[in-house]
């Protein structure tokens, strides 16, 4: 029987699902964003501004949708910034109307511009202030929350982040982490983590992966370093509304991408297909030692590739390089849920 993993109907929507502003520390304001990605074909940005959650509802019409999120940190408490270990996390709502800050204090860990913005945001009284600390414990805990109260949350950038096996191996309830977070790519760390995300699979962490742009703007778009443009998630949906882009997020219905496609993704006969645009090497990585490359024969294109699944594989997925050197990766698909 033929299974599709992202579905067969519905059309992709280009994503950016962390993205900063003036409303932080950006240098574009929250319309230039908007202009400048639909330029260049994306249907959809999360606004993640640190700290607080300010909604962008107005700027959503019928070919953009602006996503309300927030990016929080949990960071060790030292002086010197270079030598400091954090945790970031951006917390996403799954409901337009879900607007309430997550994990605030009402005098605490809010920085920069953002101070003008704390009259502005939504804040249940009723909920106690909440006191962080760096250790798995209490990011677990903000994560937990944001997941309770309807937020899709992601793990960012751990190579920025300075943080290693054991920190992140201890964290739970993240929904996905970043793969590929461009902003620190663009500053030249190599914050495109497979192995990081092989780490929490190879844990039983049944969580996706996220390409995004984390974009600051400090850089023009024709600039080299410029944090735009190179880490995008394509969502596959039947049409552009607010819960029917964050269900499809909820269900894992996308890929990540630094710029190859995707097409089609699905199981038959314990084979899984894969149909790409032009590639290089497409890679099955499982949850063992196995691995499987279909690479491109000198002369001949490869646009797809077909893999064995195992039983003891424990989890499948897929990797597409193009000549660039530029990565796509699917979610991870667990075999219990397969076979």
């Amino acid at each position: 029987m033929k299974k599709y993993l992202l579905p067969e109907g519905g059309q992709f929507y280009k994503a950016n699902l962390h993205c900063h502003t003036t409303c932080s520390d950006g240098k574009l304001s929250p319309e230039e964003i908007k202009e400048a990605y639909m330029a260049k074909g994306y249907s959809v940005v999360a606004y993640t501004d640190h700290f607080l959650l300010v909604p962008h509802g107005e700027l959503t019409d019928e070919n953009f949708l602006a996503l309300n999120g927030v990016e929080l940190d949990n960071g060790q408490n030292i002086s010197v910034h270079k030598y400091k270990k954090t945790c970031h996390m951006c917390f996403i709502a799954l409901d337009p109307d879900n607007t309430a800050q997550v994990c605030y204090h009402h005098e605490k860990y809010v920085r920069g511009n953002m101070l003008s913005y704390r009259d502005k945001v939504r804040v249940d009284e009723s909920i106690p202030d909440f006191e962080r600390n760096y250790d798995p414990e209490c990011i677990s805990e903000m994560m937990r929350i944001g997941r309770e109260r309807g937020f899709f949350v992601t793990y960012n950038h751990p190579t920025w982040s300075m943080e290693h096996y054991g920190d992140y191996s201890r964290y739970e309830n993240m929904h996905a982490m970043e793969i590929y977070n461009h902003s620190s790519g663009a500053a030249g760390y190599e914050d495109y983590d497979p192995q990081v995300y092989d780490h929490l699979l190879r844990q039983g962490k049944r969580i996706y992966c996220l390409a995004t742009d984390d974009n600051h703007n400090g850089k023009p778009f024709d600039h080299p370093c410029c944090d735009s443009f190179g880490g995008f998630t394509m969502i596959k949906a039947d049409k552009l509304e607010y819960k029917t882009i964050t269900d499809a997020l909820v269900k894992g219905n996308f890929y990540a991408s630094q710029g190859p496609l995707i097409h089609d993704l699905w199981i038959e006969d314990g084979k899984l297909h894969v149909t790409t645009s032009a590639a290089e090497k497409i890679v099955l990585t499982t949850g063992n030692r196995r691995l499987s490359t279909v690479t491109r024969a000198k002369g001949k294109t490869l646009k797809s590739a077909s893999f064995q699944v195992l039983p003891d594989d424990v989890y499948v997925r897929i990797t597409v390089m193009d000549k660039y050197g530029k990565h796509a990766n699917t979610n991870a698909y667990f075999v219990d849920e397969l076979l």
